[in-house]
This record gives structure tokens, C-alpha cells and sequence, in this order.
């Protein structure tokens, strides 16, 4: 079957590219192929089945900062198609969306549904072919590019792959001169097994700075959640977006450390602490928590730092004290292991960045053959960048096969 644009992948950035080529190319053929049964899977699942398609941040230099691979290459797109632009074009359809507190954006229906529904109506406004169960199994360009699944053999004269992290994908595009940088699991949660989080499953401290020991991996803040294997939340999955590769050269076996109190360094701590002990020399020390933090977490900080549930504030030694604030403000602990994150699944790899033109991504090795999404070695922590990565390469494709 002959069309004029194939698009191998039908996920957010295969369909964004389809109807924004479609529309901008009217009379063109083109088809959409997608391996599994159904189109759209990981919109479908994404923040929650609520779909966090982007987020509140403006600024281009600004938000290339949440992406620990293509940052330096998303700034130029970026200035072309952001956060604002999207919201502009979901606008335009009649989607309408709000705002959360920490900058996350979903539709006001909270259902990812709205967003399927949206790219499945304008896929068949512009007359966009979908095939699914479409298993790719070969690429070739001769005049033509000849895109072969288990089924049928396409040919088309330009082809877009979004194909997420597809493990065959990368094999056929290495077998056409693509390089691929080893794929390796992001955004996960930690497992760790220590008693000083033991039983407090479920309890979020809503302040915390998380960093990896002995590395260079810059440190995380956010809110961390305490699970019954380990722990999570926003400071924790973006240490495990930044710090990745890292984690994975050493088999998820690692030490982190947490400051429970955010902006509060040791010294500081360890004053307050000093004074608390002055101004309440016979109150119990595990019923005397002043700092914002849960108390069922401060007691078993208290406890970690040997000191008793009996001991006064007055009855401690300096070497308690120095134990306590280093609890509250550098308490290591041992990562042994790690816990996909919810069903969501990120990877750092993809196509080399070296072998991509950003201002059309485009293909430096094939002319007419353009890639978005995490397909290339791009990928960013929670909070919708993701998402903002795929649209905006989706839109300058069609900009790109337009001209």
C-alpha cells in the first residue's frame, strides 16, 4: 500500500504528527501504524488515567532543566512549540484544562479519555488511515522508503517514527545506520529496607532533598512518600530520572541521603535543636516535635539517634544531639533495588541525539525520515515533560514535511 506519509507508532506523538500534517497538508495519504490492538495506550494510562499532558512552565531555558537527556538539544524547539502552544491547540478544540499547585496540567474532565477521543475524531476528520496490530519487522529506503509488518508491506515517501521505547524499533533503525544509546529503566521508586521508615507506609513528608551518595547527579526536592517497599514521590523519581544511568552501573545498589527538612542544613538543625534543649530541659524529647515533619517519622528519628523514650531534653549528651540532627537533615540509606513506577514505564536511551537535525527532527543519516518522542535518548522526570517532549517534536515534523 502506497501513501505519502507513513507514521510508525500510534502513541501521543504518532497521532499529534499525523493530524498536524494532515492539516496542513491537505490531499496527502496517511496512515498511522501501531504494533498493538489498541491505539494510544499510554495516554490512556498516564497520570492516573487523568493524562498529565503538560506543564505550567513558560519559560523554554526553564523547561528544558526537567529533561536529564535532551536538554541542551530541546531549547531551539522549545522556542518554537512549548507548554503555552500546546495548551493553545487543545484550546482550540474545545479541551478545556486546569491547573494543579505543583504546575501539573490535565484535562478539567480528568479523563484521559478526553484526549483519545479528541486525536481519534481529527484522525478521521483529516481522513487519516489507522491500522493496528501492524508488528513492524523491516525498514529499507530505496526510491522509497518500504515499511514491512508481519502483515502488509507500506511504501511512502516520507516516514515519522514514534514509537516510544520499542526495543525492535531501535534493532531496525540500527539496521538502516542509527545508532542507539543503551536503553536503561528512569523514573522508578527505590526499594529500601530500614527501620527507621519501618511501618510508616503511606506517610508523605511534604519537604525533603534527596541526593546520591558519591556521585555527581545533582540533588532532588519535592515531597517523598514512604512505601511499604521503600520509598517514592516527586524528590524521588526525579533523582531516578537524573541519576538513571548511574543507578543502573551499579545494579540498583546504592546509598542516598535525605534532608527531611528541605531547607534546613545541619548547622541550623543542630542550633534549634541546641535551643530546644535549653527552653525545655525536662520535656520528653519524642514529644517535643518543632519541625515540619510527621511525628510518627520524628520518633523513629529520635529512636535512630539512640536516644530513649524516656530522655528529657536536659538529659541529652552532644553526641545524641549531633546524632539527631544529622537524622533530620543527612540520614543515609541503602538502596537495594528498584520498583517500576506505578504503569508507567520511562527509559534513558534511545536514537543518538548526534544523528538528529533538532531544527526539523529530522534524520542526519536519511533524508525524509523523521523521529519523535522517546524513541530518540530524550526523556524527562514526572509532571508532564514527557508529554511536552512528543508534542513538540510531533509539530515540528509537520512543519517540516510542509515546507
Amino acid at each position: 500500500m502506497k501513501y505519502d506519509i507513513i507514521v510508525v507508532g500510534g502513541g501521543a506523538a504518532g497521532f499529534f504528527s499525523a493530524i498536524n500534517i494532515a492539516e496542513k497538508n491537505p490531499g496527502k495519504r496517511i496512515c498511522i501504524l501501531e504494533k498493538s490492538s489498541k491505539v494510544l495506550a499510554k495516554v490512556k494510562i498516564s497520570g492516573g488515567g487523568r493524562c498529565n499532558f503538560t506543564h505550567a512552565c513558560y519559560d523554554p531555558k526553564e523547561l528544558t532543566k526537567y529533561y536529564p537527556r535532551g536538554n541542551k538539544e530541546l531549547l531551539g524547539p522549545f522556542h518554537r512549540f512549548a507548554s503555552g502552544d500546546i495548551l493553545e491547540w487543545f484550546e482550540s478544540r474545545d479541551v478545556k484544562f486546569y491547573v494543579t499547585d505543583d504546575g501539573s496540567i490535565f484535562p478539567e474532565s480528568d479523563d484521559s479519555q478526553t484526549i483519545i477521543d479528541l486525536f481519534i475524531k481529527e484522525a478521521k476528520k483529516y481522513k487519516i488511515d489507522v491500522f493496528t496490530n501492524q508488528n513492524i519487522v523491516a525498514f529499507d529506503k530505496k526510491d522509497m522508503f518500504e515499511v514491512k509488518s508481519e502483515k502488509k508491506s507500506y511504501s511512502c515517501e516520507k516516514l515519522v517514527i514514534t514509537t516510544g521505547s520499542n526495543k525492535e524499533i531501535w534493532s531496525l533503525l540500527e539496521g538502516i545506520g542509527h545508532n542507539i544509546v543503551k536503553p536503561v529503566p528512569s523514573l522508578f521508586t527505590f526499594k529500601i529496607k530500614d527501620k527507621r521508615i519501618d511501618e510508616l507506609m503511606g506517610l508523605v513528608v511534604e519537604n525533603t532533598t534527596v541526593s546520591m551518595l558519591e556521585s555527581k547527579i545533582p540533588e532532588q526536592s519535592g515531597p517523598l512518600l514512604i512505601t511499604h517497599w521503600g520509598m517514592s514521590g516527586p524528590s524521588i523519581l526525579k533523582l531516578s530520572s537524573f541519576g538513571a544511568r548511574a543507578m543502573f552501573e551499579k545494579s540498583y545498589q546504592f546509598k542516598i541521603k535525605v534532608n527531611w527538612l528541605f531547607s534546613h542544613d545541619y548547622d541550623s538543625v543542630w542550633e534549634e535543636l541546641q535551643n530546644l534543649r535549653d527552653s525545655n530541659p525536662k520535656k520528653k524529647v519524642i514529644n517535643s516535635n518543632s519541625f515540619d515533619i510527621p511525628n510518627r517519622l520524628w520518633k523513629n528519628l529520635v529512636s535512630a539517634s539512640d536516644i530513649s523514650e524516656q530522655k528529657n531534653w536536659a538529659d541529652l549528651s552532644k553526641k545524641q544531639i549531633n546524632n539527631l540532627a544529622s537524622e533530620l537533615t543527612q540520614g543515609e540509606f541503602l538502596v537495594n533495588g528498584r520498583f517500576k513506577f506505578k504503569e508507567e514505564f520511562v527509559t534513558a536511551g534511545g536514537v543518538n541525539l548526534k544523528e538528529i537535525n533538532f531544527k526539523r527532527f529530522e534524520s542526519k543519516v536519511h533524508k525524509d525520515l523523521y523521529m519523535a518522542g522517546e524513541v530518540l535518548d530524550i526523556d524527562a522526570v514526572t509532571g508532564g515533560f514527557n508529554f511536552q517532549n512528543a508534542w513538540t517534536g510531533a509539530w515540528i515534523i509537520s512543519e517540516a514535511i510542509t515546507e
